[in-house]
C-alpha cells in the first residue's frame, strides 16, 4: 500500500468518526453540510440556523438540529402529491 492510499483511508476513517459525533464545530458543520464556513457564519449572525455559543466564543451545532434544518422546505414528488390527492378525494366523497 502506498502513502496516498493510506492517506485516503485515514481520511475516510476521520469522516466516519465525525459522523458519529452529535455536536459539531463550525469546520465540522461546514464539511458535514457542504456549506462554506463564511456562509455558516452569515446564517448564524442572521439567526437562520440553529446553533449554540457557550461562553460567547466558539459556535457549535447539534447534528440533529442541522439535519432537521437541512430538510426544511422539502418538495414533494409527483407520486406523493398524486397519492395525497387520491386520499383526499376518497375521504371527501359525497
Amino acid at each position: 500500500m502506498d502513502a496516498l492510499q493510506i492517506l485516503e483511508k485515514l481520511d475516510r476513517i476521520e469522516r466516519m468518526v465525525r459522523t458519529q459525533k452529535n455536536v459539531l464545530t463550525i469546520d465540522e458543520a461546514s464539511e458535514y453540510t457542504g456549506i462554506s464556513r463564511s456562509y455558516l457564519y452569515k446564517l448564524t449572525a442572521n439567526g437562520d440556523i440553529p446553533f449554540s455559543k457557550p461562553r460567547g466564543k466558539m459556535i457549535y451545532f447539534s447534528k440533529e438540529k442541522l439535519d432537521a434544518w437541512l430538510l426544511t422546505n422539502s418538495s414533494k414528488s409527483r407520486d406523493e402529491i398524486q397519492q395525497e390527492a387520491l386520499n383526499y378525494t376518497l375521504r371527501n366523497r359525497r
